[in-house]
């Protein structure tokens, strides 16, 4: 049996060593176009930054390792040019001498991955405009900076890689800017939790300006200018583009195959693609969101290799399936950490469905024992059914332990009511006995069992303009006065019993705390007395950082990105 395998990296060279563990006589060949077939993509930004240091820890495999171990042929600098499948060959450039020749396949994966979007823009092309994917785009980026020490740097656009590299930038010692359309960074998340990356992002000295759509570039003996529709333009000594990948499936359109979203290959749960014997993984392929079921590209390291081993064990004579992709990720964002799994509350709503949230902030571990710091937690979940759909935290240790957990519960097909029940590991250095996701599971339990009501952000507008209700705040004097919300009168939590005359009644109490602990324990007294209660989801802290978020962007916005008015 003879392989073909266009393109390393994931999803190619995971396939090909598959393959060789499976069948030991099999001819494997990977056409890889750039220098390097198998390297730590995610790593990049964090050797531009320093962090990484030798250039060979970035690569994890050289054509030489990968055929002494597994006689696999690694052809680096060969481009495959096309494809043949009436009589299933692929035409091949030597990169090196210009020689194009043709081989035969029995069997041909495709895992030519995403390219850096490049927007249709005047100046795009520019010797001080980059992009960031490949590893000869990280030295090109690295050389630059060692040459030049520019002082200053524009990212267009705020995903992965843009924040990556924003931090790693600044940490460079580089006055950096994140420019982009949307008015939030990181889309994965939804508004409120990005409020948080947001202020992280400022906090290390990173200029948010949101909400602004680049028209251009114009290079300057000094740099380079950015264009803003109806808006100053910005200026930089480098620029980076950073605003999404799209499917590299050139190849794959004009061999016939079968394209869905944004050109991507359309496989089978067993990565086949429309036509016989080829098949496709990574970032180049059309997946089914595990949560929606919908149509999805979902461009992350974990799905690439997973789909390259399912096409090694079909090739092999397996019957190996693709499950569905589940959006599980994590990023580090200066010294805190975010991720998040399924889908956010956003797309769940996009999708049609009917979904609650609740939204907690526990302690990373026991809070007697020192060192512990408090992460938030959103954990969405499907109305009547209780389905779990996804899940974001935010905070600083024990993030990614947590969205495991979560991770994994999707995908077993728990109810949210069911994170209650989970038996998770504690010790006083790593979690409570009441761990982060259990506790999830006990809010949105005592919201099945009617126990717990809540009210959300997006109610504040309707029930501040509302005469009929109560508006209480239960923390302490001297929280209330360090900042409140409009409207509410402030009553603490420990005073409540002595002082419940003094709350109208036949009127519906809606409650706030700093993280919604305390006006859960006192909607629980006022439930007791007879009293209708709803608490505020999140505490006055999340809302506090969502709504000083919100106004800074639409300061900078209004001001044309004078931070200073």
């Amino acid at each position: 049996m003879k392989v073909i395998i266009v393109g390393g990296v994931a999803g190619g060279a995971t396939a090909a060593a598959r393959i060789r563990r499976l069948n030991e006589h099999a001819e494997i060949t990977v056409f890889e176009r750039s220098g390097y077939i198998s390297y730590a993509n995610c790593g990049l930004p964090y050797y531009i930054g320093d962090v990484i240091t030798d250039p060979e820890e970035l690569t994890l495999q050289t054509p030489e390792s990968f055929f002494k171990r597994f006689r696999i042929n690694m052809k680096i600098h060969h481009e495959v040019i096309s494809i043949h499948p009436e009589r299933k060959t692929v035409s091949v450039k030597n990169l090196e001498n210009g020689e194009i020749f043709e081989e035969n396949y029995d069997k041909l994966i495709l895992s030519p991955g995403a390219k850096p979007t490049q927007p249709r823009l005047p100046g795009v092309g520019i010797d001080k405009l980059f992009t960031l994917r490949t590893v000869e785009d990280t030295f090109r980026i690295k050389e630059y900076i060692n040459k030049n020490h520019p002082k200053s740097a524009v990212l267009a656009g705020g995903g992965f890689i843009g924040l990556e590299l924003a931090e790693n930038l600044r940490e460079l010692g580089m006055d950096v800017t994140i420019v982009q359309r949307p008015k939030q960074l990181m889309n994965p998340f939804d508004p409120d939790m990005a409020s948080m990356i947001h202020n992280e992002m400022r906090k290390h000295g990173i200029k948010l300006v949101l909400g602004y759509t680049v028209e251009g570039f114009k290079g300057k003996d000094n740099g380079v200018e950015i264009l803003l529709k109806d808006n100053p333009s910005l200026q930089a000594d480098m620029v980076v583009l950073a605003i999404g990948v799209t499917p590299d499936t050139a190849l794959a359109k004009e061999a016939g195959l079968e394209l869905g979203i944004k050109g991507s290959i359309v496989v089978n749960d067993r990565m086949e693609t429309s036509v016989p014997d080829i098949y496709a993984a990574g970032d180049a392929v059309q997946v089914k969101h595990y949560v929606t079921g919908d149509d999805a590209l979902i461009s992350l390291a974990g799905p690439a290799n997973k789909q390259g081993r399912i096409i090694a064990d079909n090739i092999c004579g397996g019957d190996s399936r693709y499950l569905g992709s589940q959006g599980s990720s994590v990023i580090k964002v200066f010294d805190m950490t975010a991720a998040t799994t399924g889908i956010n509350e956003t797309n769940a709503k996009k999708s049609g469905l009917e979904v609650d949230t609740v939204i907690l902030s526990p302690m990373s571990h026991a809070g007697y024992y020192p060192g512990g710091k408090v992460m938030t937690m959103k954990v969405v979940f499907e109305k009547e059914t209780y389905r779990l759909l996804g899940a974001q935290i935010i905070g600083y240790e024990g993030v990614d332990k947590r969205i495991d957990v979560l991770a994994t519960a999707i995908h077993a097909g728990l109810k949210a009511t069911q994170l209650k029940d989970l038996d998770l590991a504690y010790a006083p250095p790593y979690s409570s006995a009441k761990d982060p996701v259990n506790m999830a599971g006990f809010m949105i339990d005592n919201i099945a069992k009617g126990t717990l009501k809540q009210w959300h952000l997006e109610d504040m507008d309707k029930i501040s303009k509302d005469q009929n209700v109560v508006l209480l705040d239960v923390r302490t004097v001297g929280e209330f006065n360090r900042g409140h919300m409009d409207g509410f009168n402030n009553i603490p939590v420990d005073e409540l019993r002595e002082r419940i005359n003094e709350i109208e009644k036949g009127k519906p109490v809606y409650l706030i705390c700093q993280s919604g602990l305390r006006s859960y324990i006192a909607s629980r007294i006022l439930e007791g007395n007879g009293y209708e209660t709803y608490n505020f989801s999140g505490g006055f802290r999340f809302y506090d950082a969502v709504v000083n978020d919100r106004a800074l962007i639409e300061r900078a916005y209004a001001c044309g990105m004078d931070y200073k008015k």
